[in-house]
């Protein structure tokens, strides 16, 4: 049977324009990292996407190297695609970077024009598509010359492969010299891709984000909830059926320290006092800023994007709840 999407999508969804541009994302974003690659359930795949296209998550986040193995994310959200979503593709926000390592020789890494040009031509091939809506460039390169990249990311955009571009992983000086760059080009750079959580404030360290906010350009952040840790899953032990049991390449158990354990277990406490989940609490602390456009989400369960959404009507924290954030995780 066809997929047919939820007619009521749009009611309760809720969007933001990225940074200046004309470009509208959901403030919660569908990523591929995890759970997409050959070791994963197919037909998982597709309730999770189904599940988040019906509650107005139209922005699907990939990379080449997503998997295991590398390009499997894309491959499997292209069958979907295909088979399944192919009437809403105009519906849908679908992009993929290129950066990290992903075949071997000289040609398969960084930032060389000749990197990232090959990349995505195997990356829509093999997502079957003609054109992805926002290309990344995944890291900086420090041996390419930074003018090399971004001609790179405007060629694309004039080939017609790319509608617009975006930067991950880069600090707010390199960002700021990347976009003089792609403004004097035309290049419709419009968005950055960082990791920030309650954990984790290297954006505001680095100055991404008040960079960011200078130059008009949105910011989408990555492991909003630092891989599962800020969630209740971790208060009372490790569950069998957690990543760090099931995977364990990005969140370990050496990470889950005695330390870790009672920062969570007192966010969890806020949280509830506030009404909420800890994870929906996480969610809406990185939303509460307006240079943030959305966060990234990734999913094992249906249940989990449902309960995820609903960060988004709670972002605003009072004073006293920030100070004590801030005190529980310094």
């Amino acid at each position: 049977m066809t997929y047919i999407a939820n007619s009521d999508r749009y009611k309760n969804a809720e969007y933001k324009r990225c940074g200046k541009s004309g470009l509208m994302l959901p403030r919660v974003s569908f990523g591929l990292w995890h759970n997409f690659g050959d070791n994963s359930d197919f037909e998982n795949m597709k309730k999770l996407c189904f599940t988040a296209f019906d509650n107005g998550i139209t922005h699907f986040d990939l990379a080449n190297n997503y998997g295991p193995k590398y390009g499997a994310a894309e491959e499997n959200f292209g069958r979907i695609l295909n088979t399944e979503m192919k009437a809403y593709r105009d519906e849908m926000l679908i992009s993929t970077k290129a950066g990290y390592d992903m075949w071997e020789g000289p040609y398969g890494n960084w930032g060389s024009k000749k990197y990232l040009t090959a990349s995505l031509d195997q990356s829509l091939k093999r997502m079957g598509v003609e054109y992805v809506d926002i290309f990344y460039h995944h890291r900086p390169d420090p041996n390419t010359p930074l003018w090399e990249t971004m001609h790179a990311l405007d060629s694309i955009v004039k080939s017609g492969k790319a509608l617009y571009v975006g930067l991950s992983n880069y600090n707010g000086e390199r960002m700021k010299e990347a976009a003089e760059i792609l403004s004097d080009m035309g290049c419709p750079f419009v968005i950055n891709q960082n990791r920030y959580s309650i954990l984790d404030r290297g954006v505001e360290n680095n100055g991404l984000l008040d960079a960011a906010g200078e130059c008009g350009k949105g910011v989408i952040c990555f492991s909003p909830l630092a891989q599962g840790l800020l969630t209740d899953r971790y208060i009372n032990g490790i569950p069998d059926d957690s990543r760090v049991k099931t995977d364990g390449r990005f969140l370990n158990e050496g990470r889950i320290t005695g330390e870790i354990v009672e920062k969570i277990t007192k966010l969890n406490q806020l949280a509830q006092e506030r009404g909420q989940t800890l994870a929906q609490m996480a969610l809406g602390w990185v939303l509460k800023d307006d240079r943030i456009t959305s966060v990234l989400i990734g999913a094992s369960k249906e249940s989990q994007i449902l309960d995820n959404l609903k960060a988004a009507e709670c972002a605003s924290f009072t004073e006293e709840e920030l100070k004590r954030i801030d005190e529980i995780v310094k």
